[in-house]
């Protein structure tokens, strides 16, 4: 009760801090994840070229030894280098 009351006086004190949304992203704990980012990086015409391709590799070995949220990141950081982002 008293974090909570403590929220609210933070929020009306200060209004131009952002205020908590309801909405909590999660990142899927499973290897079908791995499978759904490797999917859609694979026809993307920089998925071949360095550093994508190790990154792919990296993250798909990590999510198959069980280490899914780290192999997770390598997998969305291979996707965005291949997007040229």
């Amino acid at each position: 009760m008293l974090p909570r009351l403590l929220l609210s006086s933070a929020l009306i004190a200060f209004p131009g801090v952002p205020r908590p949304t309801a909405e909590v992203r999660t990142v899927p704990q499973g290897r079908e994840y791995c499978e759904e980012l490797s999917a859609r990086l694979a026809p993307l015409p920089g998925a071949a070229q360095e550093p994508a391709r190790s990154l792919a590799e990296e993250g798909m070995t990590m999510c198959r030894e069980g280490h899914v949220r780290t192999g997770v990141a390598r997998l969305r950081r291979a996707l965005r280098t291949a997007q040229g982002r």
